[in-house]
């Protein structure tokens, strides 16, 4: 079963996989192609996992893995430079 703390680790990957950075709709794709199955098979995290994704971004702001977008929605995520 996914929890909410494995999102932290899948935005990293995503962001990572994009070279460090990326726009959060890219991050929900990339996150849903290569989870899906368990997202589906997670229950009731199936019906939030996109507010959940967002949540892990701001987590990892929080944790200073993200660099902040100070309430911005034009910018993408991207991870800080110790991360990438």
């Amino acid at each position: 079963m996914v929890k909410r703390e494995k999102m932290k680790l899948w935005v990293i990957e995503a962001l990572s996989s994009f070279g460090g950075t990326g726009w959060p709709k890219d991050v929900s794709k990339y996150i849903w192609d290569k989870y899906e199955h368990e997202l589906k098979a997670s229950g009731s995290l199936l019906y939030t996992w996109q507010y959940d994704v967002r949540w892990a971004a701001q987590e990892l702001r929080n944790e200073k893995k993200l660099k902040p977008v100070y309430k911005r929605r034009d910018l993408p995520w991207e991870l800080n430079e110790f991360n990438s």
